[in-house]
């Protein structure tokens, strides 16, 4: 009997299930709410994938066997409630089209550093020659990937929101890097949810496979010493016994395998942040018995990525950085505490529930502006007034609620050899489509100054 598979979304992912599934022998549908881009629309209608946009028709959502959902899509939403009264099986497309391929999977997740972690582990393994594709997150589908090309390694980033939906699921490596709180608003603003959901990259894992995590996370030492992971266990941080990776007399200490030394000089990414994600990487690396020379050469050439303490320009002597992808206070904390020159900072955007305490030595210490851009930003006025910053004060704040305002604030705000860092805290969908929309249009305000 033919299963009927029904993908709710449209987007990269719910597209390269539901071509998977075609080619499976599914029964398949595919249901979007919003307006499906043309592309995308495009592949559906090659494949002859039916499908429907701006509305969901329940009579053919209903009588799913399976639903693979678009991680964007919450499960408070109508039509997933109705699915789950009914019990219907809801999964992610990791989940689907991981039944399809018996590649090695190298999976990352963490509040921050998850995609230039990923993007370095998939550097590595492309510099070593070995047929890998990047997923998840960033990268093309999975779905779509072990359909048309199933590669023998995936490295694959991963959401909080993604790993909501997998069951069966293993990770041969698994990385966790952090857990601080983010996407509340997601997880009835319990942070426990969230952690629960992060500590799902090591379920399912056995003995043979790899779980790689930061030792210094309290919250990750606690969930390891009550769930007990089944996986050798593989800690990077601070020198210790414990620790397999370190950095000890400003050098970079991986001994996963073989001993690996790199002094941090040499390192293109910089930071302690980022000496941490190297970590991550380099010990995926030596797992997979990639060479030192490999791992050496892309520690000292690796770029980074779009959107993260991306450089950008320098006007009248003051460094424009884009830090759009900083989503969450965590990571505007690691952005501030790369700064090493008087800083003006833009925060806003939709708030998570934000704590920005957390922030607030470092914003005192390194910032003389604050420039908030947003729509709503009297949660960000109220905290930082009360931490002295005012309008006409030596420590000022500006509110402003355009992005084009927000630079322009800037361009006035900020002296010679200061650094002017977009570093938002904030989701990006008061203003914007996307956290790359942020970034794209911060870059040509700066450029047109």
């Amino acid at each position: 009997m033919i299963k009927r598979l029904v993908v709710l979304g449209a987007g990269e992912s719910g597209v390269g299930a539901a071509i998977l599934a075609k080619q499976k022998g599914y029964d398949t549908f595919v249901s979007d709410m919003g307006e499906i881009k043309p592309h995308y629309a495009a592949l559906l209608d090659q494949h002859r994938i039916p499908y429907e946009s701006g509305r969901h028709t329940e009579p053919r959502i209903l009588c799913a066997d399976e639903v693979v959902k678009s991680p964007g899509i919450p499960d408070t939403a109508p039509m997933v409630q109705k699915l789950i009264a009914q019990h219907t099986p809801i999964i992610s497309e990791i989940e689907f089209a991981a039944r399809y391929t018996t590649a090695k999977m190298i999976c990352i997740t963490g509040s921050n550093g998850k995609t230039t972690t990923t993007s370095l582990i998939f550097d590595m393994l492309r510099r070593a020659g070995l047929d890998v594709g990047l997923a998840g997150n960033i990268g093309n589908s999975l779905a779509l990937q072990v359909a048309k090309e199933d590669h023998k390694y995936y490295v694959i980033e991963l959401s909080s929101f993604q790993l909501d939906n997998m069951y069966d699921f293993r990770a041969d490596i698994a990385i966790l890097l952090n857990i601080t709180p983010d996407h509340l608003d997601r997880y009835n603003f319990e942070f426990q949810n969230y952690i629960n959901a992060k500590m799902r990259i090591t379920r399912n894992q056995r003995s043979e496979d790899a779980f790689i995590y930061w030792s210094g996370d309290p919250i990750i030492d606690r969930e390891i010493r009550k769930l007990r992971p089944a996986a050798t266990l593989y800690p990077f941080g601070e020198e210790n016994a414990q620790n397999v990776a370190f950095v000890k007399s400003n050098t970079l200490v991986v001994e996963a395998q073989q001993p690996f030394e790199l002094p941090v000089a040499l390192m293109s990414l910089k930071g302690k942040h980022n000496q941490y994600n190297s970590m991550a990487a380099a010990i995926t690396a030596q797992i997979l018995h990639i060479k030192n020379e490999v791992i050496r050469e892309s520690l000292t050439t690796f770029a980074g990525v779009e959107h993260r303490l991306q450089y950008v320009a320098t006007v009248r002597g003051v460094r424009y950085i884009n830090d759009s992808k900083a989503t969450n206070v965590n990571s505007c904390w690691y952005a501030l505490e790369s700064m090493t020159t008087p800083t003006v900072l833009i925060l806003g955007g939709k708030d998570k529930g934000n704590d920005y305490s957390e922030i607030d030595k470092l914003v005192l210490e390194k910032c003389h502006t604050l420039v908030f851009m947003g729509l709503h930003n009297e949660k960000l006025v109220e905290h930082f007034s009360a931490l002295g910053y005012s309008p006409d004060g030596e420590k000022r704040y500006i509110d402003t609620h355009t992005l084009a305002d927000a630079v322009q604030a800037c361009y006035e705000a900020a002296h010679c050899g200061d650094t002017v860092l977009l570093s938002p805290c904030c989701a990006s969908f008061d203003l914007f489509s996307s956290y790359e929309d942020r970034g794209e249009q911060f870059m040509q305000c700066v450029k047109q100054l």
